[in-house]
């Protein structure tokens, strides 16, 4: 209780009072960045400060004038889904001079502005770096000027910049994504998709040209999430005979009975003489070596365009409360830092060390991210001309269970062709551990996933059933079948499943085998990771879909919708989607409530009724508020009670509608993130399996029956860890099959601020300025 209240005192020390923030946007617009500006502009002003929005950029900046606007809580409630960025961008040229800085330097001052959230790319952080650095000269210059007085630039000694990464490209070292890269891959994917069934009715090949001029991260992950026969990115420049390697790949898939080739291609592809890799030149090659009916497209700015992912929302409102905080805990001795992103937690990492490891790198960006892509797309690539595949005479069963959920088809995909390549024989169980003593098992082999990525679902088939009233078949089909490893990919079931079979190693030695088990559920309740396979995917369903209804009422006035999702007693579909859809309450069973909290709750509704959101909900489109409700968060206050509730007590003021998304949620085809996610923790399961053969290979048998030979492969905070499942059951509730401590709990309160509730905030875990890591790039194959 001490340390709850010792936080709270931290958080409130945070004062903004007679503080001034601005926050602008510059460079390449992404989509995210209205919702990074949103964070900023409700966190400052929630602490007491005074937000300023820069309209168009620096160039806003040197111009003043009505480009330096006070923002209003009210002024971003229609942000959070539109793309692009709403205050502008432009590229300054007057910036990069010493004159224009100062004309900057003196707009700022006139406003008292000494805080600045700068959002952008590496030009536009190194120019505000730049603009930190000249401050007190630039004060002097302006006292020596007469355009301001002794006092005015002691009142304004200091400036504090904090930046935010805002680029599709991902081309930015120390943060694992950008604000508008994942938006991007999902407007890529899209098209992808699309053109695959097309290509495939007419047995075509499709030379996709993406952005990437000097970062082929979006070419790769791409590649990587559709499952592409070839990509070509600037980092990577192909070896002289490329193009007979290429067409030999894409003349194997066909003979595969492939009715489809892909190609994905970086603009700023380059061969090893520095020579560009133009989509004209890939299609010519094509169609005079293969004979091919090759096609070309060109995605362009579409890229940039439409509404943000979830994860780009969530990310920069994020991002946009950890620059704030950023911002009031800076002192004259602090460096301009970034507000980044690795692994699952929110880090600041000195702007310039960044900036510089971005030009040490200009066409070589090897960063932890783009790294860990690029080794996965190598182990899933195989050209039958080049290797010839081990055998290790090993058999590895993969199997789902329990509710499907989207991103398992590229997680078994990834399973079987890199078992393959280790050299195993992959083996596939159908219908889970129903199919698996029912004897529905057989093998598997590289061809027959080809597809598989883009598929939502379970292909395999998944049941709930578990495995403790089949343990004899089980085992006897494990012996018919010589299974020497278990992969299985699922929910809280799976979690069970393998928990299951490792107690009954005692009675049952078949089950004595390196077994791993893979989270992949909507529900993102399985304990020992942050992030389940599929939870992406049904989170973009949700605020798509409120975004859909919320644009619906568009022509109404004063309206609140109950929402009811997915989840069971876990509370994460609710609580993540309500912070990416901008949600003003959210219910959920981990944070139990009561009558006098919906009260509440309605009355909190009924006064933002009477301000400028309720006018501009009429006047300017302002999205109506949100509620979300998880479907036991409280068995008695369920989702028609509280419809009914806010009906009532709302009379005269709102009136409400209810929906009721339901499994909406499960389906569709996995997003960019589950697919790759999916792709790269499957590739890390099998070859942990392969270390964990060999090493209990002995006799002529497999035999491990040891706590780390049965684990769960999660992400925890930054890393990826296998953690023994026996060693997870005291991490578990099983009563509500949800983990006992639940790392997006410390969003909500997030939330609750952006949705101008008082509450308080557990700032002991916000980032602390650290050295950048770099990651040496290792000998290509």
């Amino acid at each position: 209780m001490a340390k709850q209240q010792d936080t709270k005192k931290l958080f409130e020390d945070l004062s903004g009072t007679g503080k001034s923030i601005g926050v602008l946007t510059s460079g390449g617009d992404a989509q995210g960045m209205n919702a990074a500006v949103r964070a900023v502009v409700r966190m400052g002003i929630y602490v007491g400060a005074k937000v300023y929005f820069i309209h168009e950029g620096y160039q806003g900046m040197v111009d003043g004038g009505d480009n330096i606007e006070e923002a209003s809580w009210e002024s971003v409630s229609s942000m959070l889904q539109v793309g692009g960025t709403v205050i502008g961008s432009a590229r300054c040229k007057e910036f990069r001079s010493h004159e224009g800085r100062l004309k900057a330097a003196h707009q700022l001052v006139l406003r008292g502005i000494t805080n600045l959230c700068v959002i952008g790319g590496d030009g536009s952080l190194t120019g505000a770096n730049l603009f930190r650095e000249e401050w007190s000269g630039l004060l002097e210059e302006l006292v020596r000027q007469g355009l301001i007085d002794e006092e005015a630039a002691q009142n304004n000694s200091e400036l504090h910049i904090v930046g935010m990464v805002g680029s599709i490209d991902n081309d930015f070292c120390g943060t694992d994504m950008t604000i508008g890269t994942d938006s991007a891959l999902h407007r890529i994917i899209e098209v992808v998709d699309a053109i695959m069934t097309t290509a495939q009715s007419h047995q075509r090949t499709f030379v996709l040209e993406v952005m990437g001029r000097h970062c082929g991260y979006l070419a790769l992950v791409s590649a990587l999430a559709c499952g592409a026969d070839w990509v070509l990115i600037p980092e990577m420049p192909p070896e002289d005979g490329w193009e007979e390697h290429m067409c030999q790949k894409l003349s194997e898939n066909r003979a595969d009975k492939k009715r489809l080739n892909i190609i994905i291609v970086a603009e700023g592809a380059i061969d090893c003489h520095n020579k560009p890799i133009t989509t004209n030149h890939i299609k010519e090659l094509v169609v005079s070596c293969l004979g091919f009916d090759t096609r070309v497209t060109i995605l362009g700015h579409v890229q940039r365009g439409g509404t943000p992912s979830a994860f780009d929302r969530i990310l920069a409102s994020r991002m946009g409360v950890e620059a704030v905080l950023a911002l009031l805990e800076a002192s004259d001795s602090t460096p301009a830092c970034v507000v980044s992103l690795c692994g699952n937690q929110a880090v600041r990492l000195p702007l310039m060390e960044c900036v510089q490891m971005v030009s040490a790198y200009v066409s070589l960006i090897f960063c932890r991210s783009f790294e860990n892509n690029l080794n996965t797309y190598k182990l899933l690539s195989y050209h039958k001309a080049d290797s010839k595949l081990p055998n290790s005479s090993f058999n590895v069963a993969v199997l789902n269970v329990g509710a499907p959920a989207a991103g398992m088809n590229a997680a078994v995909r990834s399973a079987v062709r890199v078992g393959i390549k280790e050299g195993h024989k992959m083996f596939a169980v159908n219908d889970g551990f129903e199919g698996f003593y029912k004897g529905q098992i057989k093998e598997i082999t590289w061809g027959d996933v080809a597809g598989w990525t883009g598929q939502g679902g379970s292909i395999l088939g998944t049941k709930r059933t578990l495995p403790a009233k089949h343990l004899d078949k089980i085992a006897e089909q494990i012996r018919i079948h010589n299974i020497n490893a278990l992969l299985v990919i699922g929910g809280f079931e799976a979690f069970e499943c393998l928990l299951q079979l490792y107690e009954a190693r005692t009675s049952h030695e078949d089950f004595c085998i390196p077994m791993c088990v893979l989270p992949a559920t909507i529900s993102n309740n399985v304990p020992g990771t942050d992030l389940s396979i599929g939870a992406d995917t049904s989170l973009n369903a949700i605020v798509e879909t409120c975004d859909r209804i919320k644009q619906s009422a568009s022509g109404t006035k004063r309206r609140v919708f109950i929402i009811e999702t997915m989840g069971g007693y876990c509370g994460y579909l609710a609580s993540v989607g309500g912070l990416a859809a901008g949600a003003d309450t959210v219910y959920i069973y981990e944070e139990p409530f009561n009558i006098r909290d919906l009260q509440s709750n309605v009355e909190h509704l009924t006064e933002k009724m009477k301000t400028g959101i309720q006018r501009g909900l009429v006047l300017r489109g302002k999205s109506p508020p949100v509620v979300q409700q998880n479907e036991n968060s409280n068995e008695n206050f369920t989702t028609d009670f509280i419809y009914q509730l806010y009906s009532e007590e709302g009379k005269g003021v709102f009136d409400c509608r209810k929906n009721v998304l339901g499994h909406m949620q499960q389906g569709g085809a996995p997003s960019p993130f589950d697919r790759n996610f999916g792709t790269k923790i499957a590739a890390k399961a099998i070859q942990w399996i392969s270390r964990k053969l060999k090493e209990s290979y002995k006799d002529g048998k497999v035999f491990a029956n040891t706590e780390d030979t049965a684990c769960l492969l999660g992400m925890r905070r930054r890393t990826m860890a296998f953690q023994p499942v026996v060693q997870l059951k005291d991490e578990t509730d099983f009563a509500h099959r949800i983990p006992k401590e639940q790392w997006w709990l410390k969003l909500r309160p997030l939330m609750k601020i952006l949705a101008k509730y008082k509450t308080s905030y557990d700032v002991s875990d916000s980032g602390q300025l650290e050295p950048v890591t770099r990651v040496r790039p290792k000998k290509a194959d």
